[in-house]
């Protein structure tokens, strides 16, 4: 663990506390909690039923794939928060034939660790480094009904209450969120979110659906030239491998995916510049930002914006 990076958003130079956290480079987690995926939990209920079947008549064989592909993360979420990720891409889901208004996180299968206890391990983090601030961006949502939806709200509000920075306020900046108390931006991807003003909007997240580093750069490079949304957007270093090749390559896992494209990756990544021109970079998220140097490179990229000041 880097502690450089724990507060990192303290630590910045003065002359960028007035810049928008739109135009900060953020370090991002993506799939965030899929280090506590459960292997013995059902499936989500957006799987096709032809994977249904197949996972029922060759359980001993698909289990081990789904597990080895859909774990993104090693850490836990107070490792990462203390690693420096900043943005927590989070999959939230209610099980089927669950009686009680229990919550998961998912990604093709339920975790073991529920939501709101998670999530109240962020707000105590929080208490500890109060000048920090996250973004929390929920969004799947399988199986919430209405009334699932405002228990769940009524509780992020509860549990973070005046942390929480409503979505009028505009032009955010470190100072202003220090001077308000307001550690937490809530992106909840759904349009029960219109009602609350505690709520922000989705978050728009660049995701490439490629296998290889070539495929990801060439598709987030594509995005930056047609231009960068006006607000919060992430950036995702992700790679993707659909089925076929899953069942090509049975010795392969997400992670020797990922540590294999990683050179690339990060050399792509050196090269972005944080701000508010049209091809700058705002969140950047990734798998495995633990034994992956994510956070350190992102955070770093702050000190271009530095430089920019300077020459004014």
């Amino acid at each position: 663990m880097d502690l450089s990076c724990q507060d990192w958003m303290s630590s910045l130079p003065e002359e960028l506390w007035d810049i928008p956290l739109t135009s900060l480079a953020i370090p991002g987690s993506h799939d965030a909690m899929s280090y506590c995926l459960d292997i013995n939990s059902p499936l989500v209920q957006s799987e096709s039923d032809f994977f249904r079947l197949l996972d029922g008549l060759f359980y001993c064989f698909t289990r081990p794939a789904i597990f080895k592909w859909a774990t993104t993360q090693d850490k836990s979420i107070e490792e990462q928060l203390s690693m420096g990720i900043r943005f927590f891409d989070l999959r939230i889901a209610h099980k089927p034939n669950d009686s009680s208004s229990n919550l998961y996180f998912t990604h093709v299968i339920y975790t073991h660790l529920m939501v709101l206890g998670t999530l109240s391990s962020v707000a105590t983090w929080l208490e500890s480094h109060p000048k920090e601030v996250v973004i929390l961006a929920c969004s799947h949502f399988e199986g919430l009904n209405n009334k699932l939806h405002q228990t769940f709200i009524f509780s992020l509000k509860k549990l973070f209450g005046s942390k929480l920075c409503p979505q009028k306020e505009s032009g955010l900046t470190l100072r202003s969120l220090w001077a308000s108390g307001f550690q937490v931006i809530l992106s909840y991807d759904s349009q029960i979110a219109e009602r609350y003003s505690e709520l922000w909007p989705a978050i728009p997240y660049w995701w490439a659906n490629q296998r290889t580093a070539q495929g990801v750069i060439s598709y987030l490079d594509w995005n930056k030239e047609l231009g960068r949304p006006e607000g919060f957007f992430v950036s995702g270093l992700n790679l993707t491998a659909d089925r076929y090749y899953i069942i090509k390559n049975p010795k392969q896992s997400l992670r020797t995916l990922t540590f294999s494209n990683w050179e690339c990756l990060s050399r792509w990544l050196q090269e972005q510049r944080p701000g508010s021109d049209p091809e700058s970079i705002n969140i950047i998220a990734g798998d495995f930002v633990g034994p992956l140097p994510l956070c350190s490179l992102v955070i770093a990229l702050n000190q271009k914006l530095l430089r920019k000041t300077a020459l004014r």
